[in-house]
């Protein structure tokens, strides 16, 4: 694996070193920083608010356009309440600190570390229906007690979309508070672009929701959705109130361009059905048309597709002693040519080895 350092924005073709390659890595997955029309609402939005707001937003001079983003943002997502941050990771901080009580925690096992108690850390080498078994065998023998449950909406390491309707079971009869982290879920899964609440709000539970929206939505921020109660708490912590936000002229972008993102999603699922069309045969590979991470374990085709003009994503996972984790990942500003090439190119690797 080749180390690529860029003088130039990533785009689906990057120049290293005199070679074109096609780019497959990344977390850019409606690809909104390479869309010259949004670019333009961006600008328009920096024009409109300065580059940056580098100050409390519980200053006594405020810009009117967080309050409306975060309305905005509530709505379309079936919540009470919505809560802009510099960041996913400071988000993520913020919902646990405010619900970390005395209640007993569950983590599951690929949990964004933005939301892992200082205390506790999962069980990193446990699959997600191993510790969902272990949770309801817990529940089943402990007396009723609070419980807070922390996880990930989907695993973008493995192109998993976890499902927690089985917590319905364990709040029968224990008192609930869950944290997802919904990340990956923004753009791409869940309730169009606005990830997973609405369906988890449903749960037997206090449900909380936080996670980076400069994946998916290729906005430099991150986000919490809860109850408007839970909204009021957050906001009297120390680590809201000393933070700046992110720079205004993202937030009116979005709230401007939904028609560029939700084009920008429809093409995002057309390059995912079209790629698993194309590579349903081969076994060397795994993933999901609903996701557009696919998985491949033979470390040698890292540097084969290098070769071929193709920039995969590969790292060792969960430490730098273990395995790598090798990655395609689908954008939506991929062309046909782009997953056309490269599905040759995955033939003819799972060929070689047969």
């Amino acid at each position: 694996m080749n180390i690529f350092n860029l003088e130039q924005k990533i785009d689906r073709i990057i120049l290293h070193q005199e070679k074109l390659y096609r780019y497959f890595s990344g977390t850019s997955y409606l690809g909104m920083g390479m869309d010259s029309a949004f670019q333009e609402k961006v600008i328009e939005g920096f024009r409109r608010y300065g580059l940056n707001h580098g100050q409390s937003r519980g200053n006594n001079v405020r810009l009117a356009v967080y309050d409306e983003f975060e309305a905005f943002f509530a709505d379309s997502a079936q919540s009470e309440a919505a809560l802009v941050m510099s960041s996913g990771y400071l988000a993520g901080t913020a919902a646990l600190r405010y619900l970390q009580t005395d209640a007993e925690i569950w983590i599951a096992p690929d949990t964004h570390p933005a939301i892992w108690p200082s205390d506790l850390t999962p069980d990193l080498k446990q699959s997600f229906e191993d510790w969902k078994s272990v949770c309801l065998k817990k529940s089943e023998q402990a007396s009723p007690q609070k419980i807070l449950i922390l996880g990930n909406a989907v695993d973008p390491l493995y192109s998993q979309i976890h499902d927690y309707s089985w917590l319905n079971d364990i709040g029968t009869k224990h008192e609930l508070s869950l944290l997802i982290d919904d990340s990956h879920a923004f753009g791409v899964i869940g309730n169009g672009l606005f990830g997973t609440y609405a369906n988890l709000k449903k749960l037997p539970a206090k449900v909380l929701v936080s996670g980076s929206i400069g994946k998916g939505l290729g906005l430099p921020a991150g986000i919490i959705l809860c109850e408007k109660s839970v909204k009021i708490k957050i906001l009297q912590l120390p680590i809201y109130g000393g933070a700046s936000p992110c720079p205004p002229g993202y937030l009116q972008a979005f709230i401007e361009s939904q028609n560029i993102y939700m084009a920008q999603k429809e093409k995002l699922s057309t390059n995912c059905r079209i790629f698993s069309h194309l590579t349903s045969d081969l076994k060397a590979i795994s993933g999901s048309a609903d996701f557009p991470v696919v998985n491949y374990s033979d470390d040698s085709w890292v540097e084969k597709l290098e070769q071929s003009g193709f920039i995969t994503s590969s790292f060792p996972y969960p430490t730098a002693n273990d395995p790598q984790v090798n990655r395609i990942v689908i954008s939506a500003f991929h062309l046909k040519e782009d997953l056309d090439l490269l599905a040759e190119k995955l033939i003819e690797l799972s060929s070689a080895k047969i």
